[in-house]
């Protein structure tokens, strides 16, 4: 007997059929917009704290948008498209993924006002391609300042402190000057090629952010297994394996 339930029946259970180029797109929109409510109250110094539980039943609270959308399983294919953005944007410039999410979900509620006044989508995206091009050559006039040497301390911590303040705002002035230490020691000839990883951070029991400092070299949480504790000129030899008594 032939089921007449339709395209429904062809899927698998809990999945949605939508007929209708309109009613598709709308549900799309829907769905980039609900993202970006998610992550719009985080943004900013004052934004507020976000309690995601990942798929390992991990706890993270966080105001980070990168950080939200990583630990978040978005499976719908439009939002996904803007965590890729959001990620792409982490990766390049380390900061202003909620400004992608944001901007990207109040582009989607534009473009839905403008679908129900009877434009196609083709005629909206003509016209958000235009308004990209008069924006990119309206930011070429809005540089505040330009770092020509990135190991020059009071430039790149100034470039810094703009960063970290929307992240732990009222300890920018601490933790710039932590990172603008270790970003210059660690920073290769070409600055374009810097990595993070090169920087390690290593939590220690007991104390808090104004007891962090930067260290040239290695840290090792533990005691010495003799009595010398300070040696000059030494030479030091590194293993990757443990070292056991023959």
């Amino acid at each position: 007997m032939f089921d007449s339930t339709g395209a429904s029946g062809l899927l698998k259970q809990g999945s949605k059929h939508y007929s209708g180029l309109e009613e598709a797109m709308y549900r799309n929109i829907e769905a980039c917009q609900q993202l970006s409510k998610m992550t719009r109250s985080a943004l900013g110094p004052h934004g507020m704290n976000k309690m995601v539980i990942n798929y390992l039943e991990k706890l993270f609270v966080t105001s980070d948008a990168a950080t939200i959308l990583k630990e978040t399983d978005i499976n719908h294919p439009a939002a996904k498209m803007i965590a890729q953005a959001a990620k792409m944007q982490e990766s390049e410039a380390g900061d202003g993924t909620n400004l992608v999410v944001s901007l990207s979900g109040e582009l989607m509620s534009q473009a839905e006002g403008l679908l129900k006044m009877g434009l196609h989508p083709s005629e909206i995206l003509i016209g958000y391609e235009k308004g990209g091009k008069k924006a990119l050559e309206i930011l070429e006039n809005l540089t505040c300042e330009t770092i020509a040497d990135c190991r020059d301390h009071d430039a790149l911590n100034r470039a810094i402190k703009t960063a970290i303040a929307a992240k732990q705002y009222g300890l920018e002035d601490i933790l710039s000057e932590l990172i603008t230490k270790a970003s210059i020691y660690a920073m290769p000839k070409d600055a374009r090629k810097f990595a993070v990883e090169n920087v390690r951070v290593q939590k220690i029991l007991g104390g808090g952010i104004i007891d962090s400092e930067v260290i040239h070299g290695m840290v090792i949480i533990r005691g010495s297994e003799t009595s010398i504790r300070h040696v000059e000129k030494a030479k030091v030899a590194v293993f990757n394996q443990t070292i056991e008594m023959q």
